[in-house]
């Protein structure tokens, strides 16, 4: 043998040995993943079942469509609120709880938490705007509840629109916590629904809910009230129902356009004033509030969720809005 031949050799010896290494490393890699996300899947279908028993209870069940529909209901008062929640926001009675707790003493305020969402069912039905405002309506229906102000946060205001325009005769105002807006840009935007269903049925949705960071700190609700928020929210984030939900975001939206609130129909706005990301997002608002002879927006400084930090100027506003109109 040369000693070419020889060197050629020892090469082909080396790159064999660096190569076996490298596929040691890979396979090494691939089963601690392997076994990462087996130990992820395991614990949240652990944690899933024993979270459930920690859930208390809160308001009461009302039969929609053979499924039960959680609605939350506090207050005497003669007139009734309505609250409806934006998208993706897994416990609504309880998130709406600060701002609840300002108009009982003077509202009957009654919290829908529609299908998918809270404790209530989750449901098989297309989440149209149809669909989830002929469910909400069923529910005031079943309750007794004929005569209300419609109150809602975020897409509230798209089902809210189509809401009004059914069931006229019944709503006395809609009141938007910024709210959308049928107009407004990048509503026609795809999600990815299949990687935001594996999150949660892989257990990566609770694992990576575990580090971020808390989103009720430094707020005013109690200790007891997080508690049950952060538990229900690892239980329904991302279920079905969502997604089927955010699925039909766009088609929603869509839809909306050229519906307008009646005239005739008090309509009272709280916009976030410092949105970044939407530099036309006040005067949307304020082009929507021209729809009505009793349209008025109120700017707030805040995040999206105007009512986690507002809720006492929000409460006190309505209050004088409707003294107003009347």
């Amino acid at each position: 043998m040369t000693q070419t031949e020889e060197k050629k050799t020892g090469n082909g010896t080396k790159f064999k040995k660096v190569r076996s290494i490298l596929l040691k490393i890979i396979a090494a890699i691939v089963i601690v993943i392997v076994l990462f996300l087996g130990i992820v899947y395991i614990m949240n279908v652990i944690s899933t079942n024993s979270e459930k028993k920690q859930i208390e209870p809160y308001g009461q069940h009302v039969s929609v469509d053979g499924k039960n529909m959680n609605v939350l209901i506090q207050g005497t008062g003669e007139e009734t609120i309505v609250l409806l929640p934006g998208f993706g926001t897994a416990t609504p009675a309880l998130d709406f709880k600060l701002l609840i707790d300002e108009l009982a003493p003077f509202y009957k305020v009654v919290a829908v938490e529609p299908f998918g969402y809270g404790l209530s069912d989750e449901t098989e039905k297309e989440r149209t705007t149809e669909n989830i405002v002929g469910e909400v309506h069923e529910a005031l229906q079943q309750l007794n509840i004929n005569r209300y102000m419609l109150m809602g946060h975020s897409i509230a205001g798209i089902y809210g629109i189509d809401y009004v325009s059914k069931y006229r005769d019944e709503v006395t105002a809609f009141v938007g916590i910024d709210s959308s807006v049928p107009t407004q840009p990048g509503m026609d935007v795809k999600f990815p629904l299949k990687k935001l269903e594996l999150l949660k049925k892989s257990g990566l949705l609770r694992f990576a809910l575990k580090f971020s960071a808390d989103p009720y700190k430094g707020l005013a609700f109690d200790e007891k009230t997080v508690e049950q928020m952060n538990l229900i929210t690892k239980q329904v984030s991302n279920n079905d129902t969502m997604l089927n939900e955010m699925d039909h975001i766009g088609s929603n939206f869509k839809g909306a356009h050229g519906l307008t609130f009646p005239k005739d129909l008090p309509l009272l706005l709280f916009v976030q004033a410092n949105n970044e990301a939407r530099k036309e997002w006040v005067p949307l608002h304020e082009e929507q509030a021209k729809e009505s002879v009793h349209g008025k927006i109120i700017t707030m400084v805040g995040s999206h969720y105007l009512h986690h930090t507002q809720f006492k100027e929000i409460a006190e506003n309505v209050r004088a809005y409707m003294k107003e109109v009347k």
